[in-house]
């Protein structure tokens, strides 16, 4: 295993040091396309030998198949791996989905099932998905913080929730990460008061689709570019006049990295990267040749002078279209 550099999440009997970029995992499933199980294995393996110790998975991928992929992958290799995976969508065992539940007693029974398929004894970061509006945040956390005296999970975190109750899942056990989509084309939480609220209670952010599902490398110009299957088809950023609008932006992420001499997605990562030492990204790739890509952002430091032409380039709120269709954005901020 060689080095990478290391940031650290959370403070005090929170804190989690954690590769300072960290491998999404959800694209490994049958999500962007068909799933390729043994080409997943192969870039697990590769980014834990690059020195990337954070994997990023929920039981809701797959659904369920997800954890097992990753499992399967870091058999032998536990001490490598700061394993972060989620609980909150309920699903039946057929795979069809229930809806957003925090009640304490699914929390346990949901962090046992995972435990099971990833094949370890314990969780390293253990994120909410989704805030439950119909149980109190602070039930669903004290049910947290059971897991963690069990030893069942060491660290936890919230995904998509309101400045709200970020607070109030804190105030029952400390949070290590907050993880929200950012990246150049969904700038939300500059303005919303998450990374506010983050930033003033010490907990890290962890940036899921630095690379805007994929768009900001520049290889999606046209719906005919992804698979009848993946489901950023039914992305409105990804149709119509929107789809038009957002090219645009992508056209300048280009522009901006071909003169930096590097790629689209580089950029766009590095842009993410110096955000501050507390933002870890975690980009999702199921090949190694992209892992590798991804990887060599963090050799790209960029100026003040850089990051204010980026932005300039690609400023908040540019980006055409909700970043989920309608039924998905009800889940966020809550």
């Amino acid at each position: 295993m060689t080095g990478l550099p290391a940031r650290t999440l959370g403070t005090g009997a929170a804190a989690l040091t954690v590769s300072a970029e960290g491998l999404g995992c959800m694209s490994m499933s049958p999500v962007y396309g068909p799933e390729n199980v043994e080409g997943s294995v192969e870039t697990i393996n590769a980014a834990l030998d690059a020195g990337v110790t954070l994997l990023d998975t929920a039981d809701m991928y797959g659904p369920f198949t997800n954890e097992k992929l990753v499992g399967r992958a870091i058999a032998g290799r536990r001490d490598d791996v700061v394993l972060a995976t989620k609980f909150g969508y309920e699903r039946r065992p057929d795979g069809t989905l229930v809806g957003v539940n925090g009640r304490p007693d699914y929390v346990r029974r949901a962090c046992d099932a995972s435990l099971e398929r990833l094949g370890v004894d314990h969780i390293d970061l253990y994120y909410q998905h989704r805030v439950d509006p119909r149980v109190p945040v602070e039930e669903t956390w004290g049910a947290i913080a059971g897991l963690a005296a069990a030893g069942k999970i060491r660290h936890a975190g919230v995904s998509e929730a309101s400045p709200e109750s970020i607070r109030r899942a804190h105030a029952v056990f400390p949070l290590t990460a907050v993880q929200t989509e950012w990246s150049l084309w969904s700038r939300d939480v500059e303005e919303n008061g998450v990374l506010a609220v983050v930033r003033e209670l010490g907990v890290g952010f962890v940036a899921y689709a630095p690379l805007g599902r994929g768009f900001l490398t520049g290889q999606i110009r046209s719906p005919a570019d992804l698979t009848p299957g993946d489901n950023r088809r039914g992305h409105p950023r990804f149709q119509g006049d929107n789809l038009a609008r957002n090219l645009e932006l992508v056209d300048q992420v280009e522009a901006l990295a071909a003169a930096r001499g590097i790629r689209p997605a580089q950029l766009a990562i590095a842009w993410v990267l110096a955000q501050g030492p507390d933002v870890v990204p975690i980009p999702g790739t199921k090949r190694p040749a992209y892992l590798a890509e991804n990887l060599a952002a963090l050799d790209v430091p960029l100026t003040a002078a850089e990051l204010a032409g980026i932005s300039a380039a690609v400023p908040p709120g540019a980006t055409a279209g909700e970043r989920y269709p309608a039924h998905m954005m009800d889940s966020l901020h809550r």
